[in-house]
């Protein structure tokens, strides 16, 4: 008889591993506590959007779902920089086609659940609240949605249950399990930007839209439907804040005078702005992952991060793609398998986390500079010209499956070279020049 594995969590990554772990054959049991999305009509662009990149891709194409999922995607080419007096700035992501892709979270979770339940191999228990694990018997405790209390023992139980994962919580009681939580100051409100009467987008509908404002920024990402979901990121306290906009006339004045041209598309800004609540964003690290060879935490419920390189999905999505790559090799050794996935994943959770903050300071700060555009420029002189002594830091992250450990480490040896490129004189006149290009090659070899 068939392993069976438990899976507490349908969210992204929950409903990921499902389709995986069933496509090997195992018996899956999917818990969560939430309703079934399934069941729900999702409203266009009312849902958080999402950027799918190349780690993801390659998870949803080992699961045999790319192809569906891809009808759902709008391909975002690069980022257009809105500056206070109008001006527009754009930059591309990567080479020519490559692109990261808008897609609505709560769509994408609707179709994984769906192609999951193709499944005959796989069950789905929603509105059923995890209360505790017994780690002796590895068997999980719920309530349902009518205070019944249900049980199932599980081979192998994976936590895919978000960053205040009722799995991790019980792993918290065990010896020598480190856990960390850090809120930023930064919140964010979601915000909808409606279509054009006749359906189409008001702006540039193949690009991610910032306004860095420095302390704040605002993002733009489009919808299907010809909307866009918008995300204010805002501190919660101070001079200009959550706290602070108490009144339609406020938040009104607020985006005149800082968003003026996003103002102008969407004047009833107040309106959408006291409809949506306000969200904090909270990172997560902890280690180990795993407990023994029963239990197993994978996306946010183990490394919960920020949202500013695009990466907490597809983060998520990598881990069931190299759990999988890893299955295949250890042949029925759980322990071994368990552990080696945790000390592996681990490093490249607490990598992104730092690459994510990071991130955050360039979009809000720094993409409307001159001398970040310049540094941007020449670095995409060098991939183009060499591909394999120099790659961008934004392409290892998003378009490679070079592990995020290593693409930290590499991008911060590539940002010192940089510093002294850019502290040469007159840069911005020379950047162009055989000088310049060998001065960064005889720092790279």
């Amino acid at each position: 008889m068939a392993e069976k594995i438990v899976i507490v969590g349908a969210g992204l990554v929950g409903s990921l591993h499902a389709i995986m772990m069933a496509r090997k054959g195992y018996q899956v049991e999917v818990y969560e506590r939430r309703p079934d999305l399934r069941n729900i009509e999702l409203q266009g662009g009312r849902s958080i959007n999402l950027a799918l990149s190349t780690r993801g891709w390659k998870a949803l194409e080992m699961a045999g779902i790319a192809e569906e999922i891809n009808n759902i995607c709008i391909p975002m080419y690069g980022r257009k920089m809105h500056a206070i007096d109008g001006e527009l700035t754009y930059q591309a992501y990567g080479k020519e086609n490559q692109a990261i892709y808008s897609v609505s979270r709560g769509d994408l979770n609707k179709r994984m659940l769906l192609a999951a339940s193709k499944y005959d191999n796989v069950s789905f228990f929603f509105d059923h609240k995890c209360l505790d694990v017994d780690l002796t018997t590895n068997t999980a405790l719920f309530e349902d949605k009518d205070g019944n209390e249900v049980s199932t023992k599980a081979d192998r139980l994976f936590g895919t249950d978000g960053a205040f994962s009722a799995i991790r919580q019980r792993l918290m009681k065990t010896d020598r399990f480190n856990f960390s939580q850090e809120y930023l100051s930064h919140g964010y409100k979601e915000l909808l930007l409606p279509a054009n009467p006749d359906g189409t987008h008001q702006i540039d509908k193949n690009v991610l839209h910032i306004w860095p404002r420095g302390e704040y920024m605002l993002i733009a990402l489009p919808n299907y439907d010809g909307s866009y979901t918008c995300t204010l990121f805002f501190p919660f306290e101070g001079e200009y804040s959550f706290d602070s906009l108490q009144t339609n006339e406020q938040v009104e004045n607020f985006f005149k005078n800082v968003f003026p041209d996003f103002y102008d598309l969407m004047p009833n800004v107040a309106e959408e702005y006291f409809q949506n609540p306000t969200s904090s964003l909270v990172m997560v690290k902890c280690e180990p992952w795993n407990y023994q060879d029963k239990i197993m935490l994978m996306g946010d419920a183990s490394h919960a991060i920020v949202p500013f390189y695009g990466q907490g999905m597809n983060a998520g999505m990598e881990d069931c793609s190299v759990f999988q790559e890893m299955l295949e090799g250890f042949n029925g050794d759980w322990s071994s398998l368990f552990n080696k996935f945790s000390t592996q994943r681990k490093p490249d959770g607490d990598g992104i986390l730092e690459l994510a903050l990071q991130n955050y300071i360039e979009m809000r700060d720094l993409v409307g500079d001159s001398d970040f555009l310049l540094r941007k420029k020449i670095e995409k002189k060098i991939y183009d010209k060499y591909p394999d002594k120099w790659m961008p830091l934004y392409s290892q992250v998003t378009f490679s499956h070079i592990r995020y450990s290593e693409a930290l480490a590499t991008g911060q040896r590539q940002t010192k070279i940089m510093d002294k490129i850019m502290a040469m004189p007159n840069i911005h006149e020379r950047w162009n020049s055989e000088e310049i290009e060998q001065a960064i090659l005889a720092h790279v070899d």
